[in-house]
């Protein structure tokens, strides 16, 4: 009887012990496959070193200043326009840069006159071109009511923003912006669109919208074939303001394969 019970003790413990090595080797593989590593096979450049400005409204070191408050000798006709207190005055005609651009990271603000005078449309219209064609809309939308995708931060007749963020009359507006250029195929087709990413003093109003095309009062939007091209700024009529104006040019960090994805120890 006692060898009896011995033996079930034994094959107890074996059973245990047989347990235990089998939660073993499962540990054991689990912390040999994380030791693994995944690599892409892809050798990537080092990305080039931005100084950041002090605040996000100052310019980065590689940024390109447009206007820093004294004069407007980036941009054509900028002698039409009259420089007072560090802003630039819309009067006299557009302007745009003598540089043109494609991809772009473009800083700029604006403030609507003082007092608000007109509506709709009528009350501190402007806007801000990309590429000379393309037009984020610059308009007195604090406590104005227009048509939604003419209103401030708007991609004219094609949509609304986001929100409305306006500050009142008199105060800065700040738009930051992402825009990535359309790009077209040899027979002049579209391959793929603009798209446009906005903030408006800070809160996100376009996000990464696609633009059906050009921005025109009179006909729908449409492609049409072209390069880099210019920022412009719009005289609607109305004494907006602007200031600190920068942009910087967007290349897309390009990686070479070398080999295969693979993983290594």
């Amino acid at each position: 009887m006692a060898l009896r019970q011995i033996g079930i003790a034994l094959v107890r413990r074996f059973r245990i012990l047989a347990t235990l090595s089998i939660a073993a080797l499962v540990v054991l593989a689990a912390s040999c496959s994380i030791s693994k590593e995944y690599l892409t096979g892809i050798e990537w450049p080092k990305p080039p070193i931005v100084k950041p400005g002090k605040t996000s409204a100052d310019p980065p070191s590689d940024a390109i200043i447009l206007f820093n408050g004294k004069d407007l000798s980036a941009w054509k006709n900028g002698d039409r326009w009259k420089i007072q207190d560090g802003a630039a005055i819309v009067g006299g005609g557009e302007i745009e840069t003598k540089q043109e651009f494609g991809d772009c990271q473009l800083h700029i603000e604006w403030s609507s006159p003082v007092p608000a005078r007109g509506e709709s449309q009528g009350r501190g219209n402007s806007g801000v071109f990309l590429m000379g064609r393309y037009e984020l809309q610059v308009l007195d939308s604090y406590e104005n009511e227009t048509y939604y995708d003419g209103q401030a931060s708007a991609i004219y007749k094609q949509t609304p923003p986001l929100v409305n963020a306006m500050r009142p009359p008199g105060e800065w507006n700040t738009y930051d912006v992402i825009w990535t250029s359309p790009r077209f195929k040899q027979d002049g087709s579209l391959e793929s669109p603009a798209y446009i990413t906005v903030l408006h003093n800070g809160a996100l109003t376009l996000n990464h919208f696609a633009l059906l095309g050009t921005t025109p009062f009179e006909r729908p939007p449409s492609y049409e074939k072209h390069g880099k091209g210019p920022i412009k700024l719009q005289d609607h009529g109305n004494p907006v303001r602007y200031r600190n104006i920068w942009i910087r040019e967007l290349k897309p960090i390009v990686g070479k394969k070398v080999r295969e994805p693979y993983f290594r120890d």
